[in-house]
C-alpha cells in the first residue's frame, strides 16, 4: 500500500468529521438531507458512516489527531441502530 501524504491524511480526517456530523445529525434530527429518509434509510446512513469511521480508525498513519468525537459517534451510532 502506498504511503499517504500529509494532505491525504488531513483529507481522511476531514471526511471522518463529515461522518461524525451525519451520524449526530441523523440521531438528533438536525441533518436536513437525511431527515427526509425513511427510518430504514436513516439507520442505513448511520450504519455506513459508523463503518467508515471504524475502518478509518484501523489506519496506522494517525498521530496526535483527536478521535474523541469519532469514538463518541461510533458509540452513538451503534446505540441508535441497536
Amino acid at each position: 500500500m502506498e504511503e499517504e501524504t500529509v494532505e491525504q491524511i488531513a483529507d481522511h480526517y476531514m471526511a471522518m468529521g463529515h461522518s461524525v456530523n451525519v451520524i449526530n445529525g441523523v440521531i438528533n434530527n438536525s441533518d436536513t438531507y437525511h431527515a427526509a429518509l425513511s427510518d430504514e434509510g436513516k439507520r442505513d446512513a448511520v450504519d455506513r458512516n459508523v463503518g467508515h469511521l471504524e475502518l478509518m480508525l484501523t489506519r496506522d498513519y494517525w498521530t496526535d489527531e483527536d478521535m474523541s468525537s469519532v469514538n463518541s459517534a461510533i458509540t452513538a451510532g451503534k446505540a441508535y441502530n441497536g
